[in-house]
């Protein structure tokens, strides 16, 4: 890149999803859909600085932090390359002929967490590389912009509440209408019930990143056969349902029920959908008195367990030692309600040095 200073700095930040209760119903095969879901902090980074074409050698250099990975991106007529999903972002943004890139994304949130981590880099990506042209897309359309990215670019399984979390943030009960057709809205509640249900929560990663597998696959299949008015699915729907009527009201035990019911409805699509891991981190929570948990994403090997733990938080702590200390793999990772969702700025030019 050598000495040039960057003519913009574009910023650009998504908060991840866990707690998705109504997963599995936010899918082509569901058809319509009912899912609640909680946006929260760590967030995932990506920062743009632009430059005149001619001041570097790659239109587009992208520095994968977390990977300690620096390469350039150039379309590629035999497929994509090692970051498939941030290639295809780039090239469905339509970078200006006259200008040159360096993206630096970067999170906190590990890899394969089962907590829409990579629908989060998809929404910032494209959020913050929307503001190198004229107009400005809304949350709705950069969500939808993301999800299009992996189903039709990337061919991925995928479906639309975890680009819609990250485009809007909060807490959302999101009703598909039609795929990928959907409406989200953001459940408000007093700033006491907010802080509560933050302070309650706990973020377990089993240390190994979750990957599509056989399983999902054989679960996807059934569904299909089935169709969308199964009883499967619509066990699923109802927990979302019932968990924004349980925030709502402030019903922490009503709300706990919700993602022990999910859990127990994404067992029922296929046993191994809730891992040996996750069954070891629920029975400590139970043990600590905990009210719920839901393992997140659409389950199987890896990922991450959501707890919503009860009123005192010296119960909490002392559960999350004794999982830290059930494995060495085992990790909580601290989360925080994010109130807002995609937020992209730029740094003010004298700022750029």
């Amino acid at each position: 890149m050598g000495s040039k200073q960057p003519l913009r700095i574009i910023n650009g930040v998504a908060p991840i999803r866990i707690c998705d209760n109504g997963g599995w119903t936010d899918t082509w095969f569901a058809k319509t859909g009912k899912i609640f879901n909680i946006g929260v902090y760590p967030y995932v980074e990506v920062q743009v600085e632009v430059f005149h074409r001619d001041e570097q050698p790659q239109q587009v250099v992208v520095f994968a932090e977390n990977y300690g990975q620096r390469f350039s991106v150039t379309p590629k007529p035999r497929g994509w390359g090692e970051h498939p999903l941030l290639e295809a972002a780039i090239e469905r943004m339509k970078i200006p002929a006259d200008l040159a890139l360096t993206l630096t994304i970067f999170s906190e949130a590990p890899s394969g967490a089962s907590t829409g981590t990579s629908a989060a880099v998809g929404v910032a990506l494209v959020g913050a590389l929307d503001r190198l042209t004229r107009g400005r897309l809304t949350a709705h359309e950069v969500a939808y912009t993301a999800q299009a990215i992996e189903t039709q670019m990337l061919k991925l399984q995928c479906g639309i509440q975890d680009q819609l979390c990250s485009a809007y943030g909060g807490i959302s009960y999101i009703e598909m209408f039609d795929y990928p057709r959907a409406t989200v809205s953001t459940i408000q509640v007093p700033n006491a019930i907010w802080w509560e249900l933050e302070r309650r929560l706990a973020l377990i990663y089993f240390g190994k990143s979750h990957t599509s597998s056989a399983v999902h696959e054989k679960v996807i299949r059934e569904l299909e056969g089935l169709g969308p008015d199964c009883q499967k699915l619509q066990d699923l729907r109802a927990t979302a349902e019932k968990s924004r009527d349980a925030v709502y009201a402030g019903d922490f035990a009503g709300l706990g029920n919700a993602m022990i019911e999910n859990t127990q409805g994404q067992e029922r699509l296929h046993p191994d959908l809730v891992s040996a891991d996750a069954r070891r981190v629920i029975e400590i929570a139970k043990g600590h008195g905990a009210l719920g948990w839901k393992v997140n994403g659409a389950g199987g090997d890896g990922g991450s367990l959501t707890i919503l733990c009860g009123a005192l938080s010296h119960v909490k702590r002392a559960m999350i030692r004794e999982i830290e200390t059930e494995s060495p793999l085992f990790k909580h990772i601290p989360v925080y309600l994010s109130r807002a969702g995609l937020r992209t700025w730029e740094a003010l030019p004298g700022e750029i040095r």
